[in-house]
């Protein structure tokens, strides 16, 4: 039987395919210079991340140290990677320490199309002993979600306490609330919620809860869109007596949704005008982290919100936007990038019970079993598919951009130079541990191919090996990362390079 698995290895083949496509094609031809110092910000080691819904938890066997696939892909994307769960199901979480503890009185909540609704479940000690020993099996840590929509102080305090304990140093710091800018949808009175009322209520759990665990940390706001919120609460904090210590500000990101949007598509994605608008993004949230001492990470975003969009979150332009979008964030000096993901079932309840993109595939007349076929939700970087998990396209990218993880980045003007070819493409350059310098090109013009000369300087000297993201086309199901198997050596501190259409390169000097 050919499993997806097989299938995706043995489609590495059709690369010799694209190689002989690529060689016929006219090629744009820029010199980049690889600057020596790294003045640039550090990338850290624990970069990379995924993120998944609280309500993931209900299920004690998936983050367990028994389930040796999803172990398997967390290793492969990452060693040293960070989960973070939250979601919107967070908010409807309660802590049930005991197993005849009752289930505490909920408050009424508006039920909105497109929210998830009020299903209220509970997370016990046994999930978190489960979690602490997947997350050792995996070498990975955690930022761990605690609700804030449906819940007290007294509970999150309590709650706190148990993680803190369990989870040890695999806990990196607590998150209190999810996208708490679009509570007045169905959690809060819209006449009255605002940046200063929800940093309030959250001082007073954040407060319960180091008065319980004094050494804990927090991040906040994780705020869906609202940037200026960020700017809001920097200012006010400034005013705080002794506040809870606060290492990370936190916001999420989707380039646009849901799945029915037209404007939803992959030359959207890859443009450059969307990464103009991350970095307008990324000077507002840097700005404020400034303020308060802080760094910056995005904790959950991915492609296209509400589940993604079949033909473009499951397909190979994502890996390419991943890569892009995750190194563009390590160059503004983010901590890290966290990709939303998880079960169909999961992220279907967290936007209302259903995902928008499976009534695409239905309208094009898709068999349940083609449906199935797809990942399900649509944008996960780690798919589902019966027992068995496989790492997603989008994945491919992170874990492309995740090598340059512990080192520090290079300032150059390579995505500058580049743009003025014409060609859509983008680069950037790290000095790794070891001191080896490292350059990734993307290249996500869907018909020109680079040739790229990389002067590393006369005096510099070694091997020069090659990685390459690839996969047929834009709008293939599927991702690799290929080691070149040959060396090329320095000629007076150049070398020369070809990026096809469509693909990723990274080039080390070691």
């Amino acid at each position: 039987m050919l499993t997806r698995r097989r299938f995706l290895a043995t489609a590495a083949c059709t690369m010799a395919a694209a190689r002989l496509h690529a060689q016929g094609q006219s090629k744009v031809r820029v010199a980049l210079s690889i600057p020596k110092d790294a003045t640039g910000p550090h990338m850290p080691i624990d970069f990379v991340g995924l993120s998944y819904e609280v309500q993931q938890l209900a299920d004690p066997t998936f983050f367990s140290a028994q389930n040796s696939g999803l172990i398997r892909e967390f290793k492969a994307l990452s060693p040293t990677g960070v989960l973070r769960l939250g979601g919107n199901t967070s908010e409807f979480a309660y802590w049930k320490l005991k197993p005849d503890s009752p289930e505490p009185e909920h408050p009424q909540v508006r039920e909105v199309v497109g929210e998830p609704k009020a299903q209220y479940y509970a997370v016990t000690p046994e999930i978190v002993r489960k979690l602490a020993e997947f997350l050792q099996a995996t070498g990975w840590t955690c930022v761990y979600g605690i609700g804030m929509g449906t819940n007290t102080p007294a509970r999150a305090a309590e709650e706190a306490v148990f993680v803190a304990e369990t989870l040890g140093d695999r806990l990196q710091y607590f998150q209190i609330g999810n996208e708490a800018d679009l509570f007045d949808r169905h959690l809060r009175d819209p006449k009255t919620w605002s940046a200063k009322t929800y940093l309030q209520e959250w001082l007073s759990l954040a407060s319960a809860i180091a008065a319980r665990v004094p050494a804990a940390k927090f991040g906040m706001p994780d705020v869906a869109g609202a940037v200026s919120w960020l700017t809001e609460i920097a200012d006010l904090w400034l005013s705080i007596q002794a506040p809870p210590r606060v290492t990370t500000l936190t916001h999420h990101y989707y380039f646009g949704g849901p799945a029915t949007n037209p404007e939803v598509n992959i030359p959207n994605l890859l443009k450059p005008a969307t990464m103009h608008k991350v970095q307008n993004t990324a000077n507002i949230a840097s700005a404020a982290a400034s303020k308060m001492g802080a760094r910056v990470r995005m904790t959950e975003g991915n492609t296209c919100y509400r589940g993604g969009k079949p033909g473009v979150s499951d397909v190979f332009a994502a890996a390419l936007w991943s890569a892009d979008y995750s190194l563009l964030l390590a160059s503004n000096d983010y901590s890290g990038v966290n990709l939303h993901g998880g079960t169909g079932k999961s992220v279907a309840n967290s936007v209302g019970g259903s995902l928008p993109g499976d009534s695409l595939l239905e309208a094009k007349g898709e068999t349940p079993g083609q449906i199935a076929a797809h990942p399900h939700p649509f944008y996960t970087p780690i798919g589902t598919f019966g027992s068995d998990y496989v790492l997603e396209p989008v994945a491919y990218g992170l874990k492309f951009a995740g090598s340059f993880s512990g080192g520090t980045l290079l300032k150059t003007e390579f995505s500058m130079k580049l743009q003025a070819t014409g060609v859509n493409a983008t680069a950037y350059a790290a000095k790794l541990p070891g001191g080896h310098t490292s350059v990734i090109i993307l290249n996500k013009d869907a018909a020109a191919d680079l040739e790229v000369e990389l002067d590393f300087g006369h005096d510099a000297n070694g091997v020069v090996q090659t990685e390459t993201l690839h996969a047929p086309g834009l709008d293939s199901r599927e991702a690799h990362i290929t080691t070149s198997p040959n060396t090329d050596s320095l000629k007076q501190g150049k070398c020369s390079v070809i990026v096809p259409h469509a693909t990723g390169l990274r080039v080390t000097l070691s």
